[in-house]
């Protein structure tokens, strides 16, 4: 039987004796979780559903076209998400390190001479060929553990990834949505300019004729100069809003193209949560954190399997081929070595290192026991916050919604007493004062509504 023959009977032989591993198996953690949501309503507890919102992808949920196009955009070019591809792609590689220890080294190499010797008057041609190769058994799973670890953080890489899109997506619609309440909110205060721009001429027009009095006048431009000062701070927010979403796109600064305006964006009629067990699913930051835990308990395995022997077997073999002439004859050499051993290394004193690596190694796992719990209790948290928000929320603006309403009502009455000469002109500008700001908090009331609907779906995991 040829030496390779032999190396290649003796491995399968030897990794089939290689079948346990040290270390605990992974079972994943019995968490309970809430068989409801918290609703902030009538009822202490939120009935759950099948059918969740977050189910949706998220350009049903965000249907404003060019919101999608933003959100596309940002996927493509946004560095943060770039970086954590690459992570991707550094945790693969890790992990293809990392389980070629699982796999014979084999290694060749060739060495060619030749020359001439002027005494003999004789050339000589030699080719030497060698090969080896090494094999570390597995006996007590140390390599196994260590690739179950990195197939692990490769998950967890791939997870945290999906975070960043969850995150980047949301913010996205979360900064389009604040982008679109400030534009409604220049608009009303524009508005309100050439309204009380009017309203100061007339006035003006009252007094040059001995019907209003300077204080009318004085009083009405109150009004117009509170709006003019809204102006500019309006722009200058509009403007850091663009400079926040072209930043996420993997813009520079620039405009940003609206598409509907924040009166007509979409609002889902209901928005059922689902059932709460499935967060432990769909949301990706609670996954990584369990990959994280999946690979601290497979490194208990690999510092485990410190304590054991560690075999390996090698092998080697070659040959060398070539001719000479020597007083005109032709001579031809063949000559051929092989090998193989094997080597045992057990660690007698370390001076403590290896308890040391052992116990790290279980306190590194139980931090990733409590950082997975720990992400569980902050999801369902998120989930209650973002609930209450949107309910809350939702009722402040439709009420919001009936403030303005009795304040128009409020003014138009005013105007008629104002000019039937049954009340002053301060009646008016009170009125119209009070208008003004009911309309720019109904705004902003719009605004959060739409970013509390935001948060919730990223609160819920979205539909990735």
């Amino acid at each position: 039987m040829t030496m390779s023959a032999k190396i290649l009977t003796v491995i399968p032989v030897v990794a089939l004796l290689a079948g346990c591993m040290v270390g605990p198996n992974y079972h994943r953690p019995d968490v309970p979780v809430p068989n409801a949501y918290r609703d902030p309503g009538e009822n202490p507890q939120l009935q759950a559903q099948t059918a969740s919102f977050a189910d949706l992808p998220w350009w049903q949920v965000f249907q404003d076209p060019q919101l999608q196009e933003l959100i596309r955009t940002a996927l493509k070019q946004n560095y943060d998400l770039q970086l954590a591809t690459e992570r991707i792609v550094a945790a693969r590689a890790q992990l293809a390190v990392t389980r070629s220890s699982l796999f014979p080294q084999v290694g060749a190499g060739a060495n060619f001479t030749g020359g001439k010797e002027n005494v003999e008057q004789s050339r000589y041609n030699f080719l030497t060929l060698a090969a080896d190769a090494a094999f570390q058994v597995d006996l007590f799973g140390r390599l196994r553990r260590a690739t179950e670890a990195a197939r692990a953080q490769l998950l967890a890489t791939e997870d945290a990834r999906q975070t960043v899109v969850l995150t980047l997506v949301s913010d996205v619609a979360s900064d389009y949505f604040a982008l679109l309440q400030l534009d409604l909110q220049l608009q009303i205060t524009q508005e309100t300019v050439k309204t009380q721009t009017d309203s100061v001429r007339l006035t003006t027009a009252r007094l040059e004729h001995g019907v209003a009095t300077r204080l009318d006048v004085l009083q009405a431009q109150q009004v117009l100069d509170t709006a003019n000062a809204q102006v500019p701070d309006l722009e200058r927010q509009i403007a850091q809003e663009e400079n926040a979403i072209s930043i996420l796109l993997g813009n520079y600064p620039q405009d940003v193209t609206r598409g509907r305006p924040l009166v007509e964006q979409y609002i889902p009629p209901e928005v059922p949560p689902g059932v709460p067990s499935s967060i432990l699913e769909r949301r990706p930051d609670i996954r990584e954190a369990e990959q994280n835990l999946i690979a601290a308990n497979a490194e208990i395995g690999v510092a485990k399997a410190a304590f054991f022997p560690q075999i390996s077997l090698t092998g080697g073999g070659g040959g060398s081929f070539g001719r000479s002439t020597a007083f005109s004859k032709l001579m031809s050499t063949q000559l051929g070595i092989w090998s193989y051993g094997a080597q045992v290394n057990q660690p007698i004193f370390t001076g403590g290192a290896l308890t040391g690596n052992l116990k790290l190694a279980k306190s590194q796992e139980q931090q990733a026991l409590i950082g997975y719990r720990q992400a569980i209790q902050q999801a369902f948290g998120d989930v209650s916050d973002a609930l209450i928000g949107y309910e809350k929320l939702h009722l402040v603006r439709l009420r919001q919604q009936d403030t303005v309403a009795d304040l128009q009502e409020s003014v138009r009455l005013s105007n008629i007493r104002y000019t039937g000469g049954t009340t002053t002109y301060l009646e008016v500008l009170d009125g119209q004062r009070s208008l003004f700001a009911a309309e720019l908090t109904l705004a902003q009331a719009r605004g959060n509504e739409y970013q509390s609907l935001v948060q919730l779906y990223r609160a819920l995991g979205g539909g990735w």
